[in-house]
């Protein structure tokens, strides 16, 4: 690899600038503090040569699988960015809040030029790890930045030019880093000026389409000072409740309406007496609203919440806590929560659904283990993730670890950590494992029941002890967490038959929270509409889910749950060719299955008789029964889960009436 400078001479010229002995690079104090941190704090070796540490394949999918709201809502303009500036030979990454690529667009041509460089998905890009860059410099500084060439602080990267714009979350938390990378450029950094800006204005499209994303169970009020640009391009975007309580501004928002980082109500800030803003939701008008705070004008449109009816009513209640805001407290239990997180949760026409978030906002910060159990692909991380949003802990780490996607011969260093030198291959500095990088905010484990015995032991002395220690350390380090597990299995019966420690059982089952499967919750239809819309908004076209399809949908038993229900809204979303979705457009096997029209539009009382007549009520003839089961079991090609379903009966009673009738299956004539 060629280097702007040889690394001997690079080597010294950070020293000496960090010694005072020779000019900051660029006379810019924020690179000179950068570079001061990287060799004094970091120690690190301003004249290594070796590339930036890169995840394995297991380590990158358990990141990418967390982050998956953020890459949909930035895969689109990653694309656009990185044709603008692919022709200057360019690369565009998209990294974590902790500088892990997860997300790149990269000429094929020029892929292995890029990787040599470093500039490559998985790579991690921290200031502790690589010293002064441009995306450690904004996961520091939380400040755009350009660092051209020989202002990086290692050798290994002084042919690069960075341009790195920060991305935050609705909360004002930071959740990634864009990056446009060149590995050869012109000298002058002024080179770089249109990059920079092309960097910035792409990552405040990706915070607009996350902020979006996050808060479709709100209402959204686009805003721009000029009407032409509502509906093209708005500025600003404000979500609020069914109340008319804020719930959280973009950040244009923030920078442009005075007091939006504190708990407001939306007639606080817009004087809307000559105009209903419910009329303005109902006809999705452009209205001009006059702000509070300095009598200017603002033209708007308002947005329903996604997959929800009804209007925000005039009631006036605190709002919830946003941006570092004084929080919501619950007058039964007097702790502190967000409102917003668990307020899908709540609101769910399904009683057990709705009844474990209200347990979940009781316990949420009471220093209480939660124990989730359900089918897999119920929505456990999901659920786990709204119980941290809630809680005090919400503005720090949420560490999800899946216990069964690890070799057991990672997991114990992926967990605790472990020392410098402890193993052969261990990074000279040892590493963080994640119950240390939890310290502070909440640890999920996720198919706990799946952890090795030898490690629960020592699972069970940070439950027990507060306090993690290292593989191959000899000083435990104190951590303060809030413990989430969850798992498909019955752990109970594990630890009667000795597979799980009985012991880290009953410390872990503070509360115990059963999520129903999909089949069984009451709110199938309306979690149906709320998926297919968040898709079809994914997808960028205006969308609409066939009525039919729609019914079958909902009678379908969904063996892969909550999981499996976006995976077929979203292969739906992206092949549709027209404005209705419809059942040709789901997947083959998908289709296969669904119940026939019929059945699935069949009326509560159709529905009904033809569950008694599967119950074995006289009334009813035998005949017409073996016909009605054989005609569904032909219809669904003699799969038992989608046949009852469409019948309305379980699969038990199915199974006891096909033995009655004497049914047999076409494979065993």
């Amino acid at each position: 690899m060629p280097y702007a400078l040889a690394p001997t001479r690079h080597a010294e010229r950070v020293r000496g600038a960090v010694e005072g002995r020779l000019p900051a690079p660029n006379d810019s104090p924020r690179l000179a503090l950068s570079w001061q941190r990287s060799f004094e704090r970091y120690q690190l070796d301003p004249g290594s040569v070796i590339g930036p540490r890169v995840l394995s394949a297991a380590e990158l999918r358990e990141i990418r699988d967390r982050e998956e709201a953020f890459l949909r809502a930035s895969g689109q303009c990653l694309t656009r960015l990185h044709e603008t500036v692919r022709d200057a030979d360019y690369c565009v990454m998209l990294t974590d809040a902790h500088g892990v690529t997860i997300d790149y667009r990269i000429d094929r041509e020029r892929r292995n030029d890029f990787k040599h460089a470093g500039l490559f998905i998985g790579s991690c890009w921290s200031e502790s790890e690589e010293g002064t860059c441009g995306i450690a410099s904004v996961l520091t500084d939380l400040a755009p930045i350009t660092v051209h060439k020989t202002d990086h602080f290692r050798a290994a990267f002084t042919t690069l030019t960075c341009s790195a714009a920060p991305i935050f979350a609705p909360d004002g938390e930071l959740i990634g880093v864009l990056d446009a990378s060149a590995v050869q450029s012109p000298d002058n950094r002024d080179s770089q000026r249109i990059v920079n800006q092309l960097v910035r204005q792409s990552a405040t499209l990706i915070e607009d389409g996350y902020f979006l994303h996050r808060t479709g169970a709100c209402w959204i009020l686009f805003g721009h000072q000029n009407r032409n640009y509502v509906e093209a391009q708005p500025e600003l975007l404000i979500a609020f409740d069914e109340n008319g309580n804020v719930a959280a501004a973009n950040r244009r928002a923030r920078e442009c309406i005075p007091g939006l980082d504190g708990p407001r109500h939306i007639d606080e800030i817009f004087d809307s007496s000559h105009v209903q803003l419910r009329d303005i939701g109902r006809i999705e008008a452009i209205a001009a609203l006059r702000l509070r705070a300095n009598g200017s004008m603002l033209y708007a449109r308002i947005r329903a919440p996604l997959g929800r009816t009804g209007f925000p009513g005039a009631a006036r209640t605190q709002a919830p806590a946003v941006h570092g805001a004084t929080p919501l407290r619950d007058a039964r239990a007097g702790d502190t929560y967000d409102r917003s997180a668990l307020g899908p949760f709540l609101r769910s026409a399904d009683a057990r659904v709705a009844e474990n978030a209200r347990i979940a906002q009781r316990v949420a910060g009471k220093h209480l283990p939660i124990l989730l159990l359900g089918e897999t692909g119920a929505g456990k991380e999901v659920f786990a993730r709204a119980i941290h949003d809630a809680g005090a802990r919400r503005n720090r780490l949420f560490v999800a670890v899946n216990c069964g996607a690890l070799p057991e011969s990672l997991i114990e260093s992926e967990l605790f950590g472990y020392a410098p030198g402890a193993f052969t291959g261990a990074r000279r500095h040892g590493a963080r494992g994640k119950i240390a990088m939890a310290d502070g905010g909440t640890l999920f484990l996720d198919e706990i029941g799946d952890m090795p015995l030898a490690l629960q032991t020592r699972l069970l002395r940070v439950l027990a002890e507060g306090e993690v220690l290292p593989l191959g350390g000899e000083t435990p380090m104190r951590v303060d967490l809030d413990v989430i597990c969850a798992t498909h299995r019955d752990l109970a019966q594990m630890a009667c038959a000795g597979a799980f420690r009985e012991d880290l059982y009953y410390r872990l089952c503070g509360a115990v929270l059963i999520l129903p499967a999909l089949r069984e919750r009451r709110d199938v239809a309306t979690l149906i509409e709320t998926v297919f819309a968040e898709e079809a908004q994914a997808a960028g076209r205006p969308l609409t889910l066939d009525a039919d399809l729609a019914a079958r949908l909902a009678a379908f038993a969904w063996p892969g749950n909550l999981r499996q229900l976006r995976n077929a809204m979203r292969y739906a979303c992206a092949v549709c060719d027209t404005v209705r979705v419809e059942a040709r457009h789901l997947s083959a096997d998908l289709a296969a299955q669904l119940p026939a029209a019929s059945a699935s539009g069949a009326s509560p009382t159709t529905r009904a008789t033809s569950a008694a007549v599967m119950a074995g009520d006289p009334a009813y003839d035998s005949g017409d029964e073996r016909s009605r089961i054989i005609a569904a079991l032909t219809a669904h090609r003699w799969r038992p889960n989608a046949a009852a379903a469409a019948l309305g009966i379980s699969r038990a009673t199915l199974y006891r009436r096909i033995a009655k009738l004497g049914i047999v299956g076409p494979h065993r004539t």
